[in-house]
């Protein structure tokens, strides 16, 4: 069954609708974004969704498992979404907080200040960025017009991300950067629109990969038979008048895991 992301969670009201609703991973935003919150606003989310996995207890030891970096995307990703599996287990939903650009210190420092499970990297960042965080990452690419199924994973690494998570890239037509729909700058994703689901499609026959980008509840059924993604991400898509709607919510869920 797919698993589901709500991004862009702004108050623990939000957050728990979404974890009511059946979503395994809440998004929080820290990248420059009209969804923007600040680590007070974040602690209290985490605070309210259980106590972050790191204060946690483990009654057994993780499972061992361990393969090279050069072994291929394939197996690389599939380890990746093993261990998010596992960590899953212990937590629903897993907090993920969304950066873009940001120093690797100061996302250290966040993550820890808030007890925040997961880390996010946005803003087209090096592959080698996602070694310096102190959580597993989800790696954004951002898919362009021209970007087919072997440019795609061209684009792609092994030894660092635990995930990859396919979004539009933005239009630099707008002038500002900025994806009026969403609140996050173009150029970090968040455009709104959707991204070629065929080209989604030929990716994740490669490896699991996350899809986000222009996902509602109305389409998002069509997105998981066509590109049968490991996990999808909605934000603006789940929002009426700018604001988290909970019944967008559950009906979204309930298409994603329904198809």
């Amino acid at each position: 069954m797919v698993r589901v992301k709500i991004c862009g969670c702004r108050s623990v009201a939000q957050a728990l609708a979404a974890a009511e609703a059946g979503a395994d991973f809440v998004g929080l935003v820290f990248a420059e974004s009209r969804r923007r919150v600040d680590a007070e606003e974040a602690s209290e989310i985490v605070r309210a969704l259980g106590a972050p996995l790191r204060e946690r207890e483990m009654e057994t030891p993780p499972a061992l498992y361990r393969i090279d970096d050069d072994a291929g995307l394939r197996p690389w990703f599939e380890q990746g979404a093993a261990a998010l599996e596992r960590l899953l287990e212990r937590k629903r939903p897993l907090t993920v907080g969304v950066f873009a650009n940001n120093d690797a210190e100061e996302i250290n420092e966040i993550v820890d200040e808030c007890g925040i499970d997961l880390i996010q990297l946005s803003g087209g960042e090096p592959w080698g960025a996602c070694l310096l965080a102190n959580r597993q990452v989800i790696k954004v690419v951002h898919l362009g017009a021209g970007d087919g199924v072997e440019s795609a994973l061209r684009r792609l690494e092994t030894g660092s991300a635990a995930a990859v998570l396919l979004d539009r890239a933005g239009d630099p037509s707008t002038g500002s950067g900025q994806a009026p729909s969403t609140g996050l700058r173009a150029s970090h994703g968040g455009s709104g629109q959707t991204i070629d689901w065929d080209v989604a499609a030929g990716v994740a026959a490669a490896l699991p990969v996350w899809l986000a980008g222009g996902l509602t509840p109305e389409n998002v059924a069509e997105a998981v038979r066509t590109v049968r993604p490991w996990c999808v991400d909605v934000s603006s898509g789940v929002e009426t008048d700018g604001v988290k709607d909970a019944a967008k919510v559950r009906a979204f869920v309930q298409a994603a895991k329904g198809a």
